[in-house]
């Protein structure tokens, strides 16, 4: 709840606009990742592999892969019914897909949108194939909570895996004493810092990203350099760091 698609959608945008050739895999189970990009919400991986009865041959890139704003292209793994089925096996048979598909290779960068409460590996799969991890938070206690958590997770996960975290996001904050004080704890890089804009809100109601807003409203440029900033710190390739919770 505190802008990880939004921020997600903004970030892909942004290297787009760096001349990379993006995917974003929206992994929450609502789905809604990448609707500022698309305008819609997208038919899932899990409901395309049900309605052909998991035959994979019989599935095409355009069944699975959504044209979205600024050149975007767009996944989402959908996810199990509440209460059944674990999120990790759907991003698992997502990943499978896109390789059946040759597609998990076409892209310069994959940007996997993750639900920040890691209550279970299976969340958690998306690390499994990442080079970076970036944490998005607020200045609250909460966020910084689940930040803590995939901080853990990462750290686990990167005694088998080449992963780092790359840094950490602030989004929408007036204040950021708590983000302070726990990077002082943890020692890790801030990316940025993003100010209490109404405007990031309103364009996740809109369904539009701030890239495609600034069309009619030039004011908001500035609000996009952020997002462009954050983009040339991933593509810097950054050392990151194994972190410490």
């Amino acid at each position: 709840g505190i802008g990880k698609s939004t921020t997600s959608c903004n970030i892909s945008i942004a290297l787009a606009r760096r001349g990379e050739k993006v995917l974003q895999i929206g992994c929450d189970p609502k789905h809604d990742s990448t609707f500022t990009l698309t305008g819609f919400l997208i038919p899932t991986i899990i409901d395309t592999l049900q309605s052909k009865d998991y035959h994979y041959e019989d599935i095409w890139s355009e069944d699975v892969i959504h044209k979205g704003y600024g050149g975007v292209d767009c996944v989402e793994a959908g996810g199990p019914p509440a209460g059944a089925g674990c999120g990790g096996y759907v991003v698992g048979e997502t990943v499978k897909l896109l390789k059946e598909l040759n597609a998990f290779y076409e892209y310069d960068i994959i940007l996997f949108d993750v639900l920040g409460d890691v209550v279970c590996g299976g969340f958690a799969a998306p690390l499994n194939y990442t080079d970076y991890c970036i944490i998005i938070t607020d200045n609250g206690f909460d966020a910084l909570f689940a930040a803590n958590r995939i901080t853990a997770s990462i750290r686990e996960k990167a005694r088998t895996h080449p992963l780092r975290l790359a840094g950490l996001v602030g989004n929408r904050t007036s204040k950021r004493d708590l983000i302070n004080k726990y990077v002082e704890a943890c020692p890790m890089p801030i990316i940025e810092v993003l100010p209490l804009i109404e405007d990031i809100r309103v364009s996740r109601i809109k369904g539009k990203t701030l890239f495609e807003m600034v069309g009619s409203e030039p004011s908001l440029n500035y609000v996009c350099e952020y997002y462009l900033d954050i983009a040339d710190q991933i593509l810097s390739q950054p050392e990151g760091i194994i972190p410490k919770e």
